[in-house]
């Protein structure tokens, strides 16, 4: 985001008054202070002047009367009213932030250090972050500072603002715009969830300002975040087996059918599979095979017995050649072509729903494991979630187990009637 000064220059609005302080009365005169406002910002500073009380005219901030000494301070004041003036029109000119401290520093020789901006910001966000996130993270934090220079280009004429710019209407109207834009290629419009992913980078971003004293006050203190709950896309028993079971001729889809197929039954995401080794294959409590292998995204350990359709994926590709080439249990395309694979599967299989490797996880935990009667408190264990909170969103009750339950509540109040 690059900054050109002539386009950071905000709308302000200034004003120069005079008053005196009559509570600071010396030898019975006044001091005269200059009042500076910008934006509604106010502040005020001694000018070493002093006027008797009953020769100032409150009204119009200056000297009354013909007495060579009001005419004298009237002459001043004009003075420091123009030297303001041409200091905030010089702020302007320099693109810099101006605020009621900067006008008065301006003016009295004082060098103020301009605020950070958002550009800035955002570079050294992702230079704290680069180290601990995944590129896959990092790149959605990118596509958020595209946004918000499309945001800045054209609501607000910049190419770049001030942190102290960034106030809960800049956080509003940024949100509007996000509701509002229209992609001009093929992709669709951000759906309600999309906009908020936007404004919680965007929080995390300011925070983080806040944290380093580059911005006092909290944008996002009165905004409330207005998430959507939506239902996660899972298979159902008769697709899951529709997918197995179907024979494919090119061995790409196999490869893929097979793999997605896999983390169905361990719930494993797309990069612990991509992963995964053969040393992440050990013998378990139980005296089974496990998976023991640490989720990338969060750092957390997983541990998982394998099932045993998966345990028969595990040993078809023992010694396929991409595999031992790679070091890995499976061999593995990229998450975009796997993905473009899935849904080649989903047309072929009749599957009208929108298959992508996530899913594999969300049909884990919600066919294979909870309507099977597996404790969520388990479930979130083998998925690598630290609350089980996060585990209830793929809680869901499925026909399936309704039927199995009502089924038993039928038995149950036959045998007490």
């Amino acid at each position: 985001m690059e900054t050109k000064e002539k386009e950071m220059r905000p709308a302000n609005t200034f004003g120069v008054q005079f008053i005196i302080r009559q509570d600071k009365l010396r030898d019975g005169k006044a001091p005269v202070y200059a009042r500076i406002t910008v934006n509604g910002e106010i502040i005020h500073f001694a000018l070493k002047q002093w006027i008797n009380p009953k020769l100032w005219d409150t009204r119009r901030g200056h000297g009354k009367g013909n007495k060579d000494e009001v005419a004298l301070l009237n002459d001043g004041l004009e003075q420091v009213r123009v030297v303001l003036a041409h200091h905030y029109q010089q702020l302007q000119l320099k693109g810099k932030y101006i605020t009621a401290s900067a006008v008065k520093d301006a003016y009295l020789g004082v060098d103020q250090e301009q605020p950070n901006t958002l550009s800035r910001l955002i570079d050294y966000h992702y230079e704290q972050a680069k180290p601990d996130l995944e590129w896959s993270t990092l790149k959605h934090y990118a596509v958020t500072k595209r946004y918000l220079i499309k945001f800045l280009k054209a609501k607000l004429k910049k190419d770049d603002v001030f942190l102290p710019e960034i106030n809960y209407k800049f956080v509003v109207d940024f949100e509007t715009f996000l509701r509002n834009h229209q992609p001009k290629d093929h992709q669709k419009p951000l759906a309600n969830n999309g906009v908020m992913k936007h404004l919680i980078r965007l929080r995390k971003m300011t925070n983080l300002a806040i944290r380093l004293g580059w911005l006092c006050d909290n944008p996002f203190k009165n905004y409330k975040m207005k998430h959507q709950r939506i239902e996660k896309e899972y298979l159902t028993e008769r697709e899951l087996l529709s997918i197995e079971r179907k024979a494919f001729d090119i061995e790409r889809l196999v490869i893929v059918r097979d793999i997605f197929v896999f983390a169905c039954y361990t719930g494993l995401a797309y990069v612990d599979v991509l992963n995964l080794k053969e040393e992440n294959i050990v013998i378990g409590i139980d005296g089974e095979l496990w998976i023991k292998t640490t989720r990338k995204k969060t750092n957390i350990p997983v541990t998982t017995p394998i099932l045993p359709k998966a345990k028969v994926l595990i040993g078809k590709y023992l010694n396929h050649y991409r595999a031992i080439s790679l070091d890995h249990v499976f061999p593995i395309f990229s998450n975009q072509k796997v993905n473009s694979y899935l849904k080649e599967i989903a047309d072929i299989c009749g599957i009208t729903k929108n298959l992508t490797f996530h899913v594999a996880r969300h049909t884990f935990a919600t066919t294979v494991t909870l309507s099977n009667g597996v404790p969520i408190e388990t479930v979130s264990k083998m998925l690598g979630h630290t609350k089980i909170a996060t585990t209830q969103i793929y809680a869901r009750v499925v026909e399936k187990k309704i039927g199995e339950d009502m089924s038993q509540l039928r038995t149950r109040l036959a045998q007490n009637s």
